[in-house]
């Protein structure tokens, strides 16, 4: 049936299955959801852009693209949609402008149809499918990225043209997490001519000319703002969340705890492999192949090398490795050896039809109680679940599993299997196996990851008129949906300000020895449902010592 259906309609309709669903229907889930609507929340109520801030207090750790993005989505579409799901739009938008460019850079690269085969790279990622539904800023990063790429890839060809494309896309990725786009191609512009002669033209400094033109009004316009508003404040913005994480004296982030070339393995399988068949094939056939290589080879490595260097690290973060990754496999996925093509197919229709009857099965579980055992593990995971039939998402996922179905099992095409029709095998069971996911189970997911009734429930002992509070130990996620769900902010408690609020929030391990002497009188304790790792406790200050 892949055969069958032409690969514009068939890439249109994955992509619809794979960015939709998910973006919806739930609460802002922690850990870098909660933070970030509070940011937006900011905007909304404040339309101060320059600042970012969650509950009343700056947080300078990136820069506000993403959050002015979703706040117009939110806005937008908040008749229809609660203003965390409006807001969450603004990743899908941000990660369709990345296929789009993908697509174009794609079939630059290597002819008509390869831009379908990026993109359907690109929807066979896990490490992708598993961070872009969030509302998070490394998606904006993402489209930023795919449209410099795609600049550099025109260089040569359209000079002008792509000397915009190059400035705008490192533009949109500063605005969206600061110096790394700047970083990454400055110095991928640098090498390309370094390494292949073939780019040291007049058209290529053209290029990067136009592109320093296009990028400047991008890079100034924010950090001039936030300047003449609070010079602290940009020196906290430049200096420690950009140098010192990367150099690891801000002790913001959490750390490196393993290499990204082993990450990739299966963050960005089938890319990854194909990838590096690719490379050593180009490799093989001498210099001139590896030109045609040349803009996604040069970004990876040096986007690479620069993650391996930097102190902190996430896996979240290896989410543009996954660009020059595709672009590098689509070039011989159209003559993939027999062997791997009859690999990657048969893993399809190996892997795919025991993920799609575990879904099925955890949902019966979940609304029907049987199997017992199953049941029981997955409502003590998330006992805050509560079953309820919902026609609507049963027929969406049944209309995903039929078509998952009709386009890869059923008629099977005889003959040599293609590489082509594997990775697009592989991107049809990865996109109609999460729209399965996001239509019956998301609600048990949101049940087990949501703040709302832990926070409501704090919000009820608040005594009337008692709206400001200090925390202790309460993180900018928490402030935030307090701020969102109950009205009030959460403030910094300092042991030696003897004026401070009335009300201390504490959060602390479940069972541990509260830390809080007899100055204050707890009314009230609570966690979410089934969490073993955070508890928090309300306090009343009974006099003015600490």
């Amino acid at each position: 049936m892949l055969k069958t259906v032409p690969k514009s309609v068939l890439i249109v309709f994955l992509c619809a299955c794979w960015v939709l669903p998910g973006l919806v229907n739930h609460e802002p889930w922690k850990a870098d959801e909660p933070y970030s609507f509070g940011m937006v929340q900011h905007i909304l109520q404040t339309m101060d852009w320059v600042v970012p801030a969650v509950a009343g207090e700056p947080f300078m750790e990136k820069p506000p693209l993403y959050y002015l993005t979703a706040a117009f989505f939110a806005r937008l579409f908040s008749p229809v949609l609660p203003l965390h799901d409006g807001a969450r739009l603004a990743s899908g938008f941000f990660i369709l402008l990345a296929f789009l460019f993908a697509g174009l850079a794609g079939r630059r690269l290597w002819g008509p149809g390869q831009g379908v085969t990026t993109v359907a790279l690109l929807l066979g990622s896990a490490g992708l499918l598993l961070n872009a539904h969030q509302l998070i800023t490394d998606t904006a990063l993402f489209a930023g990225f795919s449209i410099a790429i795609f600049g550099l890839i025109i260089a040569e060809a359209q000079p002008i043209a792509g000397g915009i494309w190059l400035g705008v896309g490192v533009g949109v990725g500063f605005l969206s997490k600061g110096l790394l786009a700047p970083a990454v191609f400055g110095l991928a512009s640098l090498l390309l001519p370094a390494m292949f002669p073939s780019w040291r033209t007049r058209r290529y400094m053209l290029c990067l000319g136009v592109a320093i033109l296009a990028a400047v009004p991008l890079l100034a316009v924010w950090p001039i703002a936030l300047y003449l508003r609070s010079p602290g404040l940009f020196r906290e913005w430049l200096w420690m969340n950009n140098f010192g994480r990367f150099f690891g004296f801000a002790h913001l982030g959490p750390g490196k705890t393993g290499t990204y070339l082993l990450l990739l393995v299966y963050f960005a399988f089938p890319a990854y492999p194909l990838a590096a068949w690719a490379l050593w094939r180009k490799a093989r056939n001498g210099r001139g192949e590896m030109t045609s290589i040349a803009v996604p080879l040069v970004v990876f490595l040096v986007m690479l090398a620069i993650l391996e260097l930097a102190s902190d690290g996430r896996d979240l973060y290896a989410l543009p490795l996954l660009l020059p990754l595709s672009m590098l496999a689509a070039s011989v996925v159209p003559n993939l050896p027999r062997w791997s093509s009859t690999i990657l197919e048969r893993l399809c229709t190996a892997v795919f039809p025991v993920v799609i009857l575990t879904l099925w099965a955890g949902w019966f579980a979940l609304d029907t109680g049987h199997p017992a055992a199953l049941a029981g593990w997955l409502h003590r995971s998330h006992p805050a679940y509560i079953a309820s039939f919902r026609p609507l998402a049963f027929a969406v996922a049944t209309f995903f599993t039929v078509s998952w179905f009709l386009l890869v099992l059923v008629p099977r095409n005889s003959g040599k299997p293609e590489g082509e029709r594997a990775v697009l095998s592989w991107a049809t069971g990865m996109s109609l196996a999460w729209g399965i996911a996001m239509a019956i189970l998301l609600p048990w997911l949101d049940a087990g990851n949501s703040y709302r009734e832990t926070m409501i429930s704090m919000g009820k002992a608040i005594p009337p008129g008692m709206q400001d509070i200090v925390g202790i130990s309460i993180g900018e996620s928490q402030r935030a949906l307090l701020d969102y769900y109950v009205g009030v902010k959460v403030q910094r408690f300092d042991p030696k300000d003897q004026d401070q609020d009335d009300l201390l929030l504490v959060k602390d391990s479940p069972g541990g020895k509260e830390h809080v002497d007899s100055g204050w009188s707890k009314i009230w304790e609570g966690a979410r449902p089934g969490e073993t790792k955070e508890v928090f406790r309300l306090y009343r200050r009974t006099n003015r010592r600490i």
